[in-house]
């Protein structure tokens, strides 16, 4: 027992010590200079980043109320000239003094407009807007009247109706604005203040992270040329094997460099060369047709419809061409809805069976409580239309075409493998029993152009259209297929999870409802003199009254002299103020005004998050005189 003892305090003091060394050591180390240089560095920086964020910051407030300015004082040109105009045409009697009038009555509201937006973070410049606003709709409709009085009752009466109301709301509305300018100085020259001290506080925070980087650094190196010493025997046994290992790394690298740029151009190559096959077909197509009908009208022979129809077709295969690029790119604007896909299936089965052939066998197996999703019905039956086509051709003696959906899980696992979001989704699985594909066409099936058909039997964009689709709209879609053994095409379409009840595709409108509700009045703004032209054309074929403008200033100018136009059909895409900001406005001034908007390719407009904004009605160009009425009919609600 002694002994035992005895071996339990010598064990206990060899313990205490081990401890009191490691401790020490760990002093050591903590009290180093180059830690201490490097954790005086670090605090530094975070506090220089946390400055840095706080000058970009006093940076875009300066900003923002230089913004504030300037649309201030384009408010106060604005006044100016109205008023001056309207003197200036009662003066001189001559209509071109009313053009700056003009414009300053209609762009004046969109100035107040951009003043309550930009001035929302500020109360006191909020409240100035809504003293001044007033003023302006008194103000606007005063100087009119006196307009009115000359060209009714001529100069002399105009020139008496002049009376010291007029300048007092100019004095009152400048007033306004004056006091605004002002406060707009003084915020500017405080937030300058701010900004200069905040970057004076960021350039000698600076000056100290540089000194102590440079403290850090003479630390570091005085340490590295020590240990550097003490490797230097064992970097020389390394020294050729690491050589050769960096030769052979940087082939590699030059290697899979020419290899990723062959691929790209292969890729763009193909691209190009499918979109310049397939345009100049339908070009040729075109042109040629209406250079034939062109001769045959000079020759007065009037039978030219043969032509006219080839020559439409090749215009709409060039459109659908378009239309499955925008889709494969995933910047088609898709119209999504809630959907039952059980229910879509239903309607679609009889277009299916039309389309394939009496020796295939179409089979579709409804999964049991399918969730809802939210997509594009038109597009969805679109894409299942192509697989389906698809399935077709790879039976060509006959086989079983199965459509089935279910409810499915992506784990976590499968999702970052796919890259897709985990979570619950709607599949839609179609089968066949056809020849197949062997696995380096399924790596391909999806490239735009690719196809294995023979030439003049499909452009390769049927697969490519329908996984930009299932993309866009947020879901996935894998192949499944071997040799003679058939494919499997699955889409995973993500879940719809609100209570929102299900909508049905929008009704068409029959041909004998077409000619109905014609009498409307219809205003058509487009910035291109020929679309303008044809449009208005074919509105005015389907039996409206159109006005036509080619902006968003005359626009508005024709709707303040025509209340009663009922439509306003616009381009989205137009120089100074685009067709939403047109369309804003004018529904601001005329609630009743329904919108039908036009575009051949627009972003962010009216389409986010690749859909439709809530409530806009859009038609893509190039459109036919029945999609124009269609579109028409189904935005007046008609």
């Amino acid at each position: 027992m002694i002994f035992s003892r005895g071996c339990g305090n010598t064990d206990l003091a060899f313990r205490k010590g081990t401890a009191s060394r490691l401790l020490e050591v760990s002093v050591r180390r903590l009290t180093h200079p180059i830690v201490i240089a490097f954790a005086l560095l670090v605090v530094v920086g975070i506090a220089l980043s946390s400055l840095v964020r706080t000058q970009e910051h006093d940076h875009a407030i300066v900003q923002h109320t230089m913004e504030v300015r300037e649309a201030l004082g384009s408010a106060r040109l604005s006044l100016f000239e109205a008023e001056t105009g309207m003197r200036g045409y009662l003066i001189t009697g001559r209509e071109d003094y009313l053009a700056p009038y003009l414009k300053a009555r209609d762009m004046l509201p969109l100035h107040l407009g951009n003043l309550q937006k930009l001035t929302a973070d500020n109360p006191a410049q909020q409240a100035a807007v809504a003293k001044l606003k007033p003023i302006v709709d008194e103000l606007l409709p005063t100087l009119q009247s006196r307009i009115d009085t000359f060209r009714t009752s001529g100069q002399a009466a105009a020139l008496a109706s002049i009376t010291g109301i007029t300048k007092t709301l100019a004095d009152e509305a400048n007033g306004v604005l004056e006091g605004m300018l002002a406060e707009e100085a003084r915020l500017l020259v405080e937030r300058q203040a701010a900004s200069e001290r905040t970057s004076n506080y960021v350039q000698g925070l600076a000056l100290v992270t540089l000194i102590f980087a440079i403290i850090f650094g003479a630390l570091n190196a005085v340490e590295s040329s020590r240990r550097r010493k003490e490797i230097e025997a064992g970097h020389a046994a390394l020294h050729s094997s690491h050589e050769r290992l960096k030769t052979e790394v940087k082939e590699r690298e030059t290697i899979e460099f020419q290899l990723r740029q062959a691929q790209k151009m292969e890729a763009v190559g193909q691209l190009t060369g499918g979109v310049a096959h397939d345009f100049n077909n339908m070009l040729a197509v075109v042109i040629g047709a209406l250079d034939i009908a062109r001769k045959r009208i000079s020759q007065g022979d009037g039978n030219i419809l043969t032509l006219i129809e080839s020559a439409i077709e090749g215009a709409k295969r060039g459109a659908l061409l378009t239309q499955r690029l925008l889709a494969f790119s995933r910047q088609q604007a898709l119209e999504p809805k809630v959907l039952h896909i059980n229910k879509l299936l239903s309607g679609l089965s009889d277009m299916l069976r039309r389309s394939l052939s009496e020796n295939i066998r179409i089979e579709i197996v409804q999964g049991a409580g399918l969730w809802r999703t939210y997509a594009d019905a038109h597009q969805l039956e679109n894409a299942l239309v192509n697989l389906a086509v698809n399935a077709r051709d790879a039976m060509p003696n006959g086989g079983k075409l199965t459509i089935e959906t279910e409810n499915a899980v992506l784990d976590e696992r499968y999702a970052a493998d796919h890259a897709i979001a985990p979570g619950h989704y709607v599949m839609i699985s179609i089968s066949d029993t056809g020849t197949g594909m062997p696995p380096d066409v399924v790596a391909r099936a999806f490239d735009p152009f690719f196809t294995t058909k023979a030439v003049g039997q499909g452009n390769g964009l049927g697969l490519s259209m329908v996984f930009g689709f299932v993309k866009q709209s947020g879901g996935h879609i894998k192949i499944y297929s071997e040799l003679n053994q058939g494919t499997a095409v699955k889409i995973y379409l993500p879940r719809h999870e609100s209570a929102e009840a299900f909508e049905d595709e929008t009704r068409p409108v029959p041909r004998d409802e077409l000619a109905t509700h014609t009498t409307a009045k219809v205003l058509v703004v487009e910035d291109d003199d020929t679309v303008r032209l044809l449009t208005v054309a074919s509105v005015e074929e389907l039996g409206f009254m159109v006005f036509t403008a080619n902006g968003a200033g005359e626009a508005l100018r024709i709707l303040a002299a025509n209340t009663d136009i009922a439509l306003l059909v616009t381009d989205v895409v137009m120089p100074e103020v685009s067709g939403r900001q047109l369309a804003e406005e004018a529904r601001n001034r005329l609630p009743h005004l329904k919108v039908l908007y036009t575009t051949g390719y627009t972003r962010n407009a009216i389409v986010h998050n690749g859909a439709l904004d809530p409530g806009v009605h859009l038609l893509s160009k190039p459109f036919t005189l029945e999609q124009l009425s269609q579109a028409i009919h189904r935005v007046m609600g008609t």
